[in-house]
């Protein structure tokens, strides 16, 4: 099996962020709703992307591997809760349930020319990479489909009973299902879900990073 080089890497929340009692915000990715799931794929993408190019492009063929065990928990609910109430589903929901949607986000923003992959691995390991992606990374590396890969290990924390996802489309004035206390602002999405604070345990979307080759 081909070694591996890290060249970078990054991780949400952020372990050094100035002030660790407040919780880490999440920049809203255009076109994307209902969900902290994208945001955290692509935020962590960004910050260790930056961290070896400092600005976009990169450059030579990077390939991308999302790894989730948990997926897009908030988009597969808010779907399942519009359709089993009758209500209109935005197709917006149905793009972003789809890994590699988040994915080509990434790549038209950064240039990547490597293929993409998405997986959902056997093992997650709280805050680390799976073996499986690392396995598939030396794969891509080895058989030269690419000079660099990305590996981003996500998963977004169980919103619970009770709490329901923004179902409403970007640009709409009519109130959304989810407008109740607690629930997130329309456009804006958090790394807290709100079941309690940043504070290590169950209830924060965790994601790491790390931009690899050969070693």
């Amino acid at each position: 099996m081909t070694e591996l080089r890290i060249l970078s890497q990054a991780r949400w929340p952020d372990p050094e962020r100035a002030d660790p009692d407040l919780p880490d915000r999440l920049p809203p990715v255009p076109g994307f709703s209902a969900s902290s799931f994208n945001p955290l794929v692509a935020e962590a993408a960004e910050r260790c992307l930056r961290a070896r190019h400092g600005a976009a492009p990169a450059p030579g063929r990077t390939a991308l591997l999302l790894a989730s065990a948990s997926g897009d928990r908030a988009t597969a609910r808010a779907i399942d809760e519009a359709a089993s109430s009758g209500r209109r589903v935005p197709p917006l929901l149905f793009f972003q349930s789809n890994p590699n949607a988040v994915l080509g986000h990434i790549a038209a923003r950064w240039g990547l020319t490597g293929p993409v992959v998405a997986i959902s691995p056997v093992e997650a390991p709280p805050g680390g990479l799976p073996q499986d992606a690392l396995d598939l990374a030396a794969l891509l590396l080895a058989d030269g489909d690419a000079d660099h890969v990305l590996i981003v290990a996500a998963e977004q924390a169980d919103p619970g009973p009770g709490e329901r996802a923004d179902t409403s489309e970007p640009g709409s004035t009519e109130p959304a299902d989810a407008a109740e206390p607690g629930a997130s602002e329309p456009g804006h999405a958090s790394g807290q879900a709100a079941t309690g604070p940043d504070d290590g345990r169950t209830g924060t979307d965790r994601a790491v990073a790390v931009l690899v080759t050969t070693a």
